[in-house]
This record gives C-alpha cells, sequence and structure tokens, in this order.
C-alpha cells in the first residue's frame, strides 16, 4: 500500500511542476548571478557540514547562474528563482549533515524551493521563508527537520504545493495555511503533528492531493472535506481521528485514493459510498467501524483495492455480481466480526492478485480459486480451515506470499508443491509433519525469503543448506526436530532472523553460525545443546535479540556487546554458564561493561 501511495504523490507532483520546476525548462539565457543571491546560497552551503551527494561541490566560482551549480536556476536577469536539492531517498549513504539557512530567506525571486531526501538536514524551518512571497513550490520532505511548522508559511500566497512530509516536525497544524487559497497539494505526513485538522482549511478550494498521514491528529474528520470539489488523493491514516465519517465526502465524484485506516473512526460506512465513481482505492483498516459493508460498494467501476480489515463489520456481506466491482485486484476482510462459512463466489470466480481473509471464520477444506494464475499473495490465517494441501497451490504461478497460519491443516511436508517464485510460506500452527527436507534442499527457490512452519509436528534433523539460498527468515520453532545444526547454516548469508526453539535439538552452537553477519535475532532456547556459546557471534553487529535459555550450555559468555548486556534470562537454566550478565566464571574477575 505504501508504494501505491508513493505512485499517486509522484504521479501528483510530477504533473503540477513538470518534475521540478517549470522554470528548469526556460531557454532564455539567464544573466550573471546576482551578488546577493549568491552569498545567500553560499550561507546555505556553510551551514551544510557534510555533503556525501556531491551536489555543494559544484557551488564554486563566481557566476551560480551559468548551469554549473547543480540544482540552481536564474531568469535572465540572473536572479534565483529556482533551488532544486533532491537526494535519493533508499541510499542511506548520500545526504546532506546540518541545518537550513535563514539566508534562503533572502532569495526574494524564488519560485520553486525544493530540498529533500537528503536526511540528516535537522533543526527548524527558518521564519525568513515567509518573506519568499512568490513561492509557488516548497518541498522539504525526507529530512530531520524540527519544531513547528511556522504560522508565516500562510502568507506564501502564491503556493501550489507544500509538503513537508517525512521529517520530526510536531504541535499543530497552522491555521494559517488556510490562506493559502492556490494550494493545490498539502503532505504534512510522516511528522508528529498533533491537534484538530484546522478548521480554516476550508479555504484550499483549488485542492487535489490531501496527506496529513502518519501524525497524531485528534478530533473529527471534518464536515468541509466535501468542499474539495477537485481532490482526488486523500490520506489521513495512522492518526487518532474519531466519530464518524461525514456524509459530505461522499460527494467527491473525482476522489480516486481514500486512506482512512488506523484511526479510532466509528459507526457504518453510507451507502452513498457508491458516489465515489472514480475511486481506486479505498482503505479503511483498523478502525471502530460496525455494521453491514453496503451494497452499494458494487457499483464502484474502478475500484481495484478494497481493505476493510480489522474492523467490526458483521455479516452477511453483499451480494456482489460478476459485473459488480469489475476492476477489483486487491480486498481484504481479515479480522473483522465476518463469520462466512466459505469463500464468496464474488471473490473466488475473479482473477485477483490479493485475497486476504484472516480470521473470518472459513471453515472445511481450502477454496478453489477460478483464476489462481492471478494470485499473487493470499492470507488465509487464523480461520478452521482442515484437510490437505496437496492441489491448493496447483496454477498457481504468480504466487509470492502465502499465509495460512493457525489454521487446522493436517498434511505432510512432502505434499507441499509451492510455486518456483514463491518468496513467503507461513504455515505455523497447524498441524504439519514430515521432514524440513521436503522444503529445503537443493531444488528449493533461490527466490524464497521466509518459511514459518513452527508449532507444528515436524520431526526429524535439520537438513544441510546449500549456497545459493536467499532466506531471511527461519522459524522451525515449536516442532519435535532433532539432530544437531549443520554447519552449513553459513549458506543462510542473507538470514536476519532464525528460531528453533522448542525442539530437540542436540550437539554444540556452530562456530560458523558467526558468519551471518546479517542475523538480528536468533532463539536456540529450550533444546538439548551443550558446549559453549562460540566466541565467533561476536561477529554478528545487529544482533537485537538472542536466547539461549534452558539448554546444556557450559562456559563463558562471549564478553562483548550485546551478549553481556542481554537480560540474565537469555542465559538461565543451562549447566554452567558464566561471564556477564550472569555471575563471573570461577577464577576470574568480573570486568566492567564493554
Amino acid at each position: 500500500m505504501q508504494i501505491l501511495v508513493w505512485v499517486f504523490e509522484v504521479l501528483f507532483i510530477s504533473s503540477l511542476v513538470g518534475v521540478f520546476p517549470l522554470s528548469l525548462a526556460e531557454t532564455t539565457s539567464p544573466g550573471v548571478c546576482s551578488e546577493a543571491d549568491r552569498a545567500a546560497l553560499l550561507a546555505f552551503k556553510a551551514k551544510i557540514v557534510k555533503d556525501t551527494t556531491g551536489i555543494l561541490s559544484s557551488w564554486i566560482g563566481r557566476d551560480c547562474c551559468g548551469g554549473d551549480w547543480e540544482g540552481v536556476q536564474c531568469n535572465p536577469a540572473g536572479r534565483v528563482t529556482t533551488l532544486a536539492l533532491q537526494g535519493p531517498v533508499k541510499d542511506s549513504s548520500m545526504y546532506m549533515k546540518g541545518t537550513l539557512s535563514s539566508s534562503l530567506g533572502s532569495l526574494p525571486f524564488l519560485q520553486v524551493l525544493v530540498i529533500s531526501g537528503m536526511k540528516l538536514i535537522t533543526g527548524p524551518i527558518p521564519d525568513s521563508f515567509s518573506k519568499l512571497t512568490r513561492l509557488t513550490q516548497l518541498v522539504l520532505e525526507d529530512n530531520s527537520l524540527r519544531g513547528n511548522i511556522p504560522s508565516g508559511l500562510g502568507l506564501l500566497s502564491h503556493l501550489q504545493t507544500l509538503s513537508l512530509a517525512g521529517n520530526h516536525l510536531k504541535g499543530p497544524v497552522p491555521p494559517s495555511l488556510g490562506n493559502l487559497r492556490n494550494l493545490e497539494m498539502i503532505n504534512l505526513g510522516r511528522n508528529s503533528l498533533s491537534g484538530p485538522i484546522p478548521a480554516s482549511l476550508k479555504n484550499l478550494h483549488l485542492l487535489q492531493s490531501f496527506d496529513l498521514s502518519f501524525n497524531s491528529l485528534s478530533g473529527f474528520i471534518p464536515e468541509f472535506i466535501g468542499q474539495f470539489r477537485n481532490i482526488t488523493f486523500i490520506d489521513l491514516s495512522n492518526n487518532q481521528l474519531s466519530a464518524h465519517l461525514p456524509i459530505s465526502m461522499f460527494n467527491l465524484v473525482s476522489l480516486s485514493y481514500l486512506s482512512l485506516s488506523h484511526n479510532q473512526l466509528t459507526g457504518t460506512i453510507p451507502e452513498q459510498v457508491g458516489n465515489l465513481k472514480s475511486l481506486t482505492s479505498l482503505s479503511l483498516s483498523s478502525n471502530k467501524f460496525i455494521g453491514h459493508i453496503p451494497a452499494s460498494i458494487s457499483r464502484l467501476q474502478d475500484l481495484w483495492s478494497l481493505n476493510l480489515s480489522r474492523n467490526g463489520f458483521s455479516d452477511p456481506l453483499p451480494d456482489v455480481s460478476n459485473r459488480g466491482i469489475p476492476s477489483l485486484l486487491s480486498i481484504d476482510l481479515s479480522f473483522n466480526n465476518l463469520s462466512l462459512g466459505t469463500v464468496p463466489k464474488w471473490i473466488t470466480d475473479r482473477q485477483l492478485s490479493d485475497v486476504n481473509l484472516a480470521g473470518c471464520k472459513l471453515r472445511g477444506s481450502l477454496p478453489r480459486f477460478t483464476r489462481p494464475d492471478s494470485l499473487s499473495s493470499i492470507d488465509l490465517s487464523n480461520n478452521f480451515l482442515t484437510g490437505s494441501i496437496s492441489t491448493f497451490f496447483t496454477k498457481m504461478t504468480s504466487l509470492q506470499k502465502v499465509k495460512l497460519s493457525n489454521n487446522l491443516l493436517k498434511f505432510d511436508l512432502s505434499e507441499l508443491k509451492v510455486p518456483d517464485g514463491i518468496s513467503s510460506i507461513d504455515l505455523h500452527s497447524n498441524q504439519v509433519c514430515g521432514s524440513l527436507s521436503s522444503i529445503l534442499n537443493n531444488r528449493t527457490s533461490s527466490f524464497l525469503e521466509v518459511i514459518d512452519v513452527s508449532n507444528n509436528l515436524i520431526s526429524g534433523t535439520i537438513p544441510e543448506f546449500s549456497e545459493g539460498l536467499n532466506l531471511k527468515e527461519l522459524n522451525i520453532g515449536s516442532n519435535k526436530i532433532a539432530g544437531q545444526i549443520p554447519s552449513s547454516i553459513s549458506n543462510l548469508i542473507e538470514l536476519e532472523r532464525l528460531d528453533v526453539s522448542r525442539n530437540l535439538i542436540t550437539g554444540t552452537i556452530p562456530m560458523s553460525l558467526g558468519r551471518l553477519a546479517n542475523l538480528h535475532w536468533l532463539d536456540l532456547s529450550i533444546n538439548r545443546l551443550t558446549g559453549r556459546i562460540p566466541t565467533s557471534l561476536l561477529g554478528i553487529k545487529f544482533m537485537r535479540h538472542a536466547s539461549f535459555r534452558a539448554n546444556r550450555l557450559c562456559g563463558e559468555i562471549p564478553q562483548g556487546r550485546p551478549y553481556n548486556i542481554f537480560p540474565a534470562s537469555a542465559y538461565a537454566q543451562n549447566l554452567c554458564l558464566c561471564g556477564k550478565p550472569m555471575l563471573p566464571c570461577r577464577g576470574k574477575k568480573q570486568e566492567t561493561s564493554q
């Protein structure tokens, strides 16, 4: 869903600013850089103490308008009109460290100011930015800015785009932002803003995109939101908004994306939801909605993603005809008060990519889908499904993730025939038996990243691991697995989480385990392991959790972080483990923690 939000916002920003910005496309030759503007830019550069992007290294020479200063554009009179510095958000090695200089407020002809994805630019948004009265685009996304949003930004009357998302801003949304009557996009998401949505925002009649997600906003969704006739994108998810949905919202015939998930909203979904004829994605998950899912939802011809999970919706489901919701690709009705019994035909007979019906009181055998080749993700966990799995995956050639945990499935692992491209299998808490070698062998796909078969009846031993596997999570805890942990565990070089707890595993902890540099969760508890905890584990730098409890281990605990500062309970009920955090080893003076 976050990818979907990103796509919507990128497309929207691109349409507004022509991929930053309009002035970048100017064909008239700029004049020689104004000395005052050059000084303002150099003052900004002086406040950046580290720049791994290399952008500011191009800011040399007298003429900031000659085209050599990266991110700077000027008008023919030599005045700076654009400052666009964009870092790659997903590359942690590329950043700027420092603060925003108030000198940028001394660029009176600036129309576009974009400083985004720099990660380590901290401090407040300077009050001087309120002097940039020609500004049409202000984008300060994905930095580390702190403090309140300056109320002076409400003076920027020409502003069309305002994005301060992905920072550490706090306090209220300033009511002065309601003065920005030309605003078409506002994104204040992923901050720590609090208080209500200010009533003054009703003045933003040109608004097309409205994102206040991932904050701590409270109060209700205002009725005036129904006045935004041009709006296509609303994301108020992950706040503390409460009360009923405003009826006016369902007059927004241009609305394409609506996410109100992870709030405290109550009441029912009104029948008027069928009026949102342009809606493509609707997410109301993790609220307190009750009642029936309205039949009018079947009128949403363009809807392809529907997420109503984790509410209190009750039976019956609407009777959706073959022509209802014709564009639907993804549905999530998990964890409501639904007692479906079987999966409705209007779901099994469609060409869907994602089906999530966890906790819907499904019973009997696993469902058969008419178009299994289109399925990418299935979650039928926390139900009462029984029987075998032998033919379930037949023709599911596109399947990537499957979750069938917490059911009553009873089968041997040798019956499990999964598609080659699958990346995640979760079968925990069923009645699965057999040997791990049926799913972990030299034919195991390199696409497979997650295996969870914990809390079953699996026996045998842990098989050898061949090279080329890309497992990131392996959970085989709470079974009847015996034998030793093979030294070839070191071939799982991508492994981040390993749980073999509550089995019958014997032998020693292999030294090769210390080669798993990405491991951050390790649980070997409640087995029959002997010997020492190998010091090679000190080579794993990012371990956040480890438990060796209830084995037959002896000797000194590796005396380095984090092992010597884990709680003593991580080492309890062994034969003779010693050293911090346990008692000192005999004849050895306890040292202070490293």
